[in-house]
C-alpha cells in the first residue's frame, strides 16, 4: 500500500471540512460516497461515446475518494467512530470499487476479461487484508495496491485516456496486441492487486501460530 501510508499528508484538506460538518451523521457522507462511486461507474462506462466523460468521471472518482476520507474524519472527531460504523464502510468500499472498475471492465475501453481480472485482483487484495483480522492476525496493510492508490490511480488514467484520444493515439501498440490506456489500468490492477493478495496471504499465513486448525 504505497498511497494509503501518506493520508496524513491530505488532512489538511480533509480535516476542516470535517470540522464543519462535525453535526452530520458519519454514516450518511459514507452513502454519499457510495452514491457518487456509481455515478463515477456510470460515466465510464459511458464514455467511450462521449470521450469528455472520461474527464467528469475521473473528478467524481476523486470525488468518491474524498467523501470516503471525509467519513471516518467526522466520526472520529465527533466521537462517533464504532464498529458497526466501520464495517458498513469497508462494505461500501467493495462496492464502491465494484462500481468504478466495472464501470471501465464492461466498457468498450476494456476487454471484459481483463476486466474480470482486475476486478478479482482488487477485491482479493481487500479481502486477504480483512480476513487477517477476522482470523485473529494483525490486519494487514501491505502491498502496492491499497484503495488509496486505486482512487488515484483510476483519477488518473481516464485522463491520460483522454488527452491520447485528442492526440490521435487512444491505443498504446506493443508488438501486434493494441491496448486502450484504460487497458493499461485494468492490467495494473489485475497483476498488482492479485499480486498483493498473495503477498498478504502469506504475511498472515507466517504470523499465525502454528497451532490446531479448525
Amino acid at each position: 500500500m504505497v498511497l494509503d501510508s501518506k493520508r496524513g499528508a491530505v488532512d489538511f484538506a480533509i480535516t476542516p471540512v470535517a470540522e464543519r460538518l462535525i453535526g452530520v451523521n458519519p454514516n450518511m457522507i459514507s452513502w454519499a460516497g457510495l452514491i457518487t462511486a456509481f455515478v463515477a461507474g456510470l460515466l465510464m462506462f459511458l464514455s467511450p461515446v462521449y470521450n469528455w466523460l472520461l474527464l467528469v468521471g475521473a473528478m467524481v472518482v476523486l470525488f468518491s475518494g474524498y467523501l470516503d476520507a471525509l467519513d471516518g474524519k467526522v466520526a472520529k472527531l465527533a466521537g462517533k467512530a464504532s464498529d458497526k460504523g466501520d464495517y458498513l464502510d469497508h462494505v461500501f468500499d467493495r462496492y464502491a470499487d465494484v462500481f468504478m472498475i466495472g464501470g471501465v471492465a464492461v466498457s468498450a475501453w476494456c476487454n471484459p476479461y481483463l476486466g474480470m481480472l482486475a476486478l478479482v485482483g482488487v477485491l482479493l487484495t481487500s479481502y486477504m487484508g480483512t480476513q487477517a483480522q477476522a482470523i485473529g492476525a494483525p490486519r494487514l496493510y501491505a502491498g502496492l495496491l491499497g484503495r488509496a492508490d486505486r482512487v488515484v490511480l483510476s483519477t488518473l488514467f481516464p485522463i491520460i485516456q483522454l488527452v491520447m484520444v485528442l492526440a490521435g493515439y487512444p491505443f498504446l501498440a506493443i508488438g501486434s496486441v493494441t491496448l486502450s490506456w484504460m487497458e493499461v489500468m485494468m492490467i495494473y490492477f489485475a497483476v498488482v492487486g492479485n499480486a498483493t493478495a498473495v503477498q498478504r496471504a502469506v504475511i498472515t499465513w507466517r504470523n499465525l501460530n502454528s497451532g490446531d486448525r479448525t
